[in-house]
């Protein structure tokens, strides 16, 4: 495979996931204000100044090869964040931060196989440094991930707390109801 071809596929992903940092960087501050969990808000915010890291990042590789910073359009992550956004129309509380998580989850898997795959270009191009902070961000988008699953298994045990909690009210309030006529029958007699 020709050396060129092979730089102008990079540049184009350089580009692409360029273009998606950005976007992510408008598209973060409205996951956080909508979450519900002070833990997913946290998360979500944590991630942003990471993802302008990243996007500094991709600048320095764009700089390192004397070429201007220039993003084109990211529509995978485009559509992405759209379904990000219906899942804020989701009812509050719980469900919605787990649609969120759900939405933030698939752009952290997309953006994992794209940092991949840019990585492992600019390895065969024998351009270590540009590998090396593409792994960086690669390794980066792993843990987000993984914090976000551990956001939601949280939510998840405190929903079924809660849920166990109501189900032993309701057991409590139909176990005194069968108790309380048979106590009233009594004090008749």
């Amino acid at each position: 495979m020709k050396q060129e071809t092979l730089r102008e596929l990079f540049m184009e992903q350089l580009q692409d996931l360029y273009d998606a940092e950005l976007q992510l960087v408008k598209a973060l501050p409205k996951m956080a204000e909508a979450a519900a969990s002070n833990d997913l808000a946290k998360t979500i915010e944590s991630h942003l100044a990471e993802t302008e890291t990243q996007a500094s990042r991709l600048e320095e590789i764009f700089e390192d090869l004397s070429v201007t910073a220039k993003a084109k359009t990211c529509k995978a992550m485009r559509g992405l964040i759209e379904e990000g956004e219906e899942a804020l129309k989701e009812s509050e509380g719980d469900l919605r931060d787990l649609a969120i998580i759900a939405a933030a989850q698939r752009v952290e898997h997309y953006e994992i196989s794209a940092y991949g795959t840019a990585r492992t270009l600019a390895e065969r191009l024998g351009m270590e440094d540009a590998a090396e902070l593409l792994r960086q961000t690669e390794d980066e988008e792993e843990q987000a991930d993984s914090n976000l699953t551990d956001v939601a298994e949280a939510i998840y045990d405190s929903s079924e707390e809660t849920d166990d909690a109501e189900n032993v009210e309701v057991e409590e309030a139909e176990e005194a109801e069968t108790v309380s006529p048979t106590a009233s029958r009594s004090k008749k007699k």
